[in-house]
């Protein structure tokens, strides 16, 4: 059964090792072309880096997507509010009626998980080609990686560290240091992005309900689970995994400032930076909509309620004065 299960996980991960090792080992020609040491610590994590670079740069069509989908789901949020008050004790109904409006809004509620949960094959394939280099070295290659690069890639320098080591399994003290502040600053950077979407390009109607809850355990969860992990990473996967949320800080941050979603702290200092350009600035599509629907709902209680055919006979016959007896001759 193990063997059978192990066979079967080969053949998903094999594909993957050649991708990784294809792209990484692209990057470390190229650096030795510009003349660096092919054996040096510094090519193989400036080769990392690439990687990383290369994987972030091909999932830009998700995030636009996964932004597309946040900013919907975030602009939903009032129509949310009404269909759990109004099907809140009916659980079945009121996930029909989500699903609908999601349907019709084209959103989908994980998207925002989707670059994680799409980058960890690649996390995994980097994983187990350092980890075998480093307990095996030469007969530990995978993919297009050669024996002489995978002893290499074990015996590699950065910092003072050896990049396929863990802080677990080196004794070297650089080591330990160098895979710890890695793993302060790549829970410092996951932290700092989910901080920075939910105090800036958030509404307040988004800051309650489900999603927010998604939100929030994203912002205290992921933080812990790579704290406790990343003693156990490489030094090459740290780096990896660093340099991607350093992307994603970077790439986060320019679409908050240049797109942000309506209704947002970061959408009205947007705004207030284009009038200071001068640039004519287009109502807040929410702040209208709720004015909308605040007029809506005014016009609607100055209308007459509808009367019976009776009621209106009554109302005309009462309010009509009565001629004086002089007035009739």
């Amino acid at each position: 059964m193990f063997d059978f299960l192990g066979s079967i996980g080969g053949a998903i991960m094999t594909p993957l090792y050649y991708f990784v090792s294809a792209i990484m080992l692209a990057w470390h020609w190229l650096f030795e072309q510009i003349g660096m040491d092919s054996g040096s610590g510094w090519t193989w994590a400036l080769s990392i880096v690439g990687l990383t670079v290369t994987v972030r740069a091909m999932l830009i069509p998700l995030f636009v997507k996964q932004i597309k989908s946040s900013r919907n789901m975030q602009l939903i949020q009032p129509q949310l509010q009404e269909l759990r008050k109004k099907y809140g004790h009916d659980r079945e109904r009121f996930a029909q009626e989500q699903m609908k409006l999601f349907q019709e809004t084209g959103t989908n509620p994980f998207s925002s998980c989707m670059p994680l949960l799409l980058q960890m094959p690649i996390f995994f394939a980097l994983f187990r080609m350092i980890e075998r280099a480093s307990r095996l070295g030469a007969e530990g290659a995978k993919g297009f990686l050669s024996g002489d690069q995978a002893e290499s890639l074990r015996d590699a320098e950065w910092l003072g560290g050896r990049i396929a080591d863990t802080f677990i399994s080196s004794e070297h003290l650089e080591t330990k240091i160098i895979a710890m502040a890695m793993v302060i600053i790549m829970c410092a950077t996951q932290f700092l992005t989910q901080k920075q979407l939910m105090a800036k390009n958030m509404p307040p109607e988004a800051l309650n309900g489900p999603f927010a809850q998604q939100q929030k355990l994203l912002l205290y969860v992921l933080p812990i689970v790579f704290a406790v992990s990343g003693v156990a990473f490489p030094l090459g996967v740290l780096v990896y995994w660093t340099t991607s949320n350093l992307w994603t800080m970077g790439q986060q941050f320019w679409v908050i400032r240049n797109n942000p979603a309506p209704g947002t702290p970061a959408f009205k200092a947007k705004q207030e930076r284009d009038r200071a350009k001068g640039k004519i600035v287009a109502e807040d599509p929410v702040e209208q909509a709720k004015a909308q629907q605040a007029e809506a709902e005014r016009i609607k209680r100055q209308q007459p309620k509808r009367m019976t055919r009776e009621q209106r006979r009554k109302s005309g016959g009462a309010s009509k004065p009565k001629q004086s007896p002089k007035e009739d001759s």
